[in-house]
């Protein structure tokens, strides 16, 4: 299927061909055939991390993860040091219950030793991140760019429409659904009525204390006084209004009390009122 390299067909024939004296094509791969009669795709043979001088293929670190009873999947990509130049950053897939706090930093520690046993000091990952599952396309292959752009802190721009998972991409930058501090901002409409009620305790609170300390400062003396004096002169509005209704009053009783003696003296028929 592959002819030539566009340009340059000399590195062509000496990067595919020549390694197996132009009798089988270099397709990149790694693979094993084990004692069944079996063949294992183990990686990429030009997929090789350069820690401290030391060129370690992901593929060996990989495969020493996956070999320890709690790990079902790893990937393992590389990220810029200061000193070493790379290092190997690691993203497992356990097969058990995945641990949190202090049980997930004793289980990372552990993968470490577990790395530097089964191959060098030098080929532990400087850095192990749990995740439920790996970035894969629809067909099962494990998206490496992502995992290297979030491992770098780079702003992830290539093309996702292939990938089957995208909600694992916030667990492998860290942020886990299950952390308190996601579980604290997620119940928004729960949290306002709460901090309406807190609001108004405060603020009567607040208004009791300056109605006592208002209090204290006038004398309660003044105060008495004060209200002696607003009786008094409710007392005098009121009286030049009640003198009018006693005057009135006081008329229309003498008033029926003259109609009454005039009707008794006076003649009863009204010749005896005409003579009169």
């Amino acid at each position: 299927m592959l002819r030539t390299i566009w340009g340059d067909n000399d590195r062509y024939i000496k990067t595919y061909w020549e390694k197996f004296r132009n009798r089988y094509y270099v397709a990149g791969d790694s693979a094993r055939r084990d004692k069944d009669g079996y063949y294992w795709i183990m990686g990429r043979i030009d997929d090789v991390l350069n820690i401290a001088g030391h060129r370690l293929g992901t593929m060996e670190i990989e495969s020493a993860l996956v070999a320890h009873p709690k790990v079902a999947e790893a990937a393992v990509v590389s990220k810029p040091h200061d000193i070493k130049g790379e290092s190997a950053f690691a993203y497992v897939v356990l097969n058990v219950p995945k641990p949190q706090g202090a049980a997930a930093k004793v289980l990372i520690d552990e993968l470490r030793g577990w790395v530097g046993d089964q191959l060098s000091p030098i080929a532990k990952p400087d850095e192990i991140r749990l995740t439920d599952n790996l970035p894969k396309t629809r067909s099962g292959k494990i998206m490496r760019r992502l995992l290297r752009a979030v491992a770098r802190g780079e702003e992830i721009t290539q093309d996702m429409s292939t990938l089957e998972n995208p909600a694992i991409l916030d667990q492998l930058r860290g942020v886990d659904s299950d952390s308190p501090a996601k579980a604290a901002v997620a119940p928004k409409k729960a949290v306002k009525p709460a901090a309406k009620k807190s609001a108004k305790k405060v603020a009567k609170k607040a208004a009791k204390k300056a109605a006592k300390k208002a209090a204290k400062k006038i004398p309660a003396k003044a105060v008495k006084k004060a209200a002696k004096r607003a009786a008094k002169k409710a007392k005098r509005a009121l009286k030049p209004a009640a003198r009018k209704t006693a005057a009135r009053k006081t008329a229309v009783r003498k008033a029926k009390v003259a109609s009454k003696r005039a009707k008794a003296s006076g003649p009863k028929t009204r010749s005896a009122r005409r003579k009169k």
